[in-house]
């Protein structure tokens, strides 16, 4: 996920820091301790047994356990997850890096936080299911309350300004009211809310299939929003040429939007030749580059080689082919997913730009590359 803009101490009697003396024994013995309870659990270290008992005790790996799983749509459901100690809070608007075991594999992926921070500490994210999406599907048709999972920090600034502004325009469409809904729930849910004149308008493929559909409805029943609710299936897809006419003081108003690339791209020309404030949130990163060639991708480690088109990351096409790969964000931010390109040529899908690996000549680790947002420019190798 990415997010774009446009122009817009405690005191000594009550326990405070160890002194000296206190700090060099617990620094001298608390190494030798450790020592002596992995080697009474070897080959496991003194982590693996703790993390047995207490999964959430917040170790070396930040974990979560689902508590609850709602159906929201016939395809979409919410899961509601308990982080543990490792967790530090977000900022409604942004999004978590979520891990799970499917089929033995552990696949990451990205998704936003659909509450404000919660009284009892829980976290929920909405996942609307993907045609061939392991991971989508996985949470939405076979995740059990009690599974543990994996998270990462919340990252992400796509969130509200503050102070808020007096006037506020949000447009989503499909998935792309979850990370507003957290943003609304938020607002509403306060002891006392704002006073922000807001208008949501939200396009989905019909009325059924409107996450979240009840909740915004009775925000716009209760007079906290105006809703405008599109569904595709009867009326096409949101021209960005309507939103004069449903929205007469849009220029009075900053826009966050998020949903399809051709939405948000349309957006971006419309406001950005109005001189108008728009911030996007985007699941998938920005394809600007042409096609390129494509070519055969190897994977040295297990000799696996892969047919990889010039239009497709070769993240995707790896997975596709059944290659067990690191990834994370699947935008090019996180790191997650990179891997030491030994040999050949590669193309970053964002800008054209090519990265060349040649033996003898680039580092003998090889040039680390992102393989989320490149694709293969020829036949290259992976140490991988």
């Amino acid at each position: 996920m990415t997010s774009t803009t446009l122009p817009g101490a405690r005191s000594a009697a009550g326990g405070g820091r160890p002194g000296p003396l206190r700090r060099t024994l617990r620094d001298t013995i608390a190494p030798k301790v450790r020592q002596v309870a992995d080697a009474a659990v070897t080959p496991l270290s003194i982590d693996d047994v703790l993390d047995h008992f207490h999964p959430l005790r917040g170790g070396s790996e930040l974990r979560g356990r689902v508590v609850q799983v709602t159906p929201e749509t016939p395809r979409s459901a919410t899961v509601l997850i308990k982080p543990g100690r490792g967790w530090h809070g977000h900022v409604p608007g942004q999004f978590v890096r979520l891990g799970v075991d499917v089929d033995g594999v552990r696949l990451w992926r990205s998704y936003s936080l659909t509450h404000g921070p919660r009284p009892d500490g829980l976290i929920s994210i909405t996942v609307k299911m993907v045609p061939g999406g392991a991971v989508s599907t996985h949470l939405v048709r076979r995740v059990k309350p009690g599974t543990l999972v994996h998270l990462a920090p919340a990252e992400g600034d796509f969130v509200l300004p503050q102070p808020m502004p007096r006037k506020l325009l949000l447009v989503t469409a499909g998935s792309g009211i979850t990370p507003v809904i957290g943003m609304l729930r938020n607002l509403f849910h306060k002891a006392e809310a704002p006073d922000v004149d807001i208008v949501l308008i939200h396009s989905a493929l019909a009325r059924a299939e409107v996450i979240f559909g009840r909740e915004i409805r009775g925000y716009a029943e209760a007079g906290l929003l105006r809703l405008v609710e599109l569904h595709t299936d009867t009326r096409g897809r949101l021209d960005v040429d309507e939103l004069d006419q449903l929205v007469p003081d849009l220029a009075e108003r900053p826009t966050y939007a998020c949903g399809p690339v051709g939405l948000l791209d349309s957006l971006e020309e419309h406001h950005a030749a109005r001189g108008l404030e728009l911030f996007v949130e985007r699941f998938r990163p920005v394809l600007l580059a042409e096609p390129g060639e494509g070519g055969t991708v190897t994977f040295a480690a297990t000799g696996t080689d892969v047919e990889v088109a010039g239009d497709t990351a070769i993240l995707d096409a790896a997975e596709d082919a059944g290659v067990l790969m690191p990834s994370g964000c699947r935008m090019g931010i996180c790191m997650s997913c990179v891997l030491p390109l030994k040999e050949g040529t590669v193309r970053d899908l964002r800008n054209g730009e090519l990265t060349h690996a040649v033996p003898g000549e680039t580092h003998p680790d090889g040039v680390m590359v992102q393989t989320c947002i490149t694709s293969a420019a020829g036949p290259c190798t992976f140490s991988h």
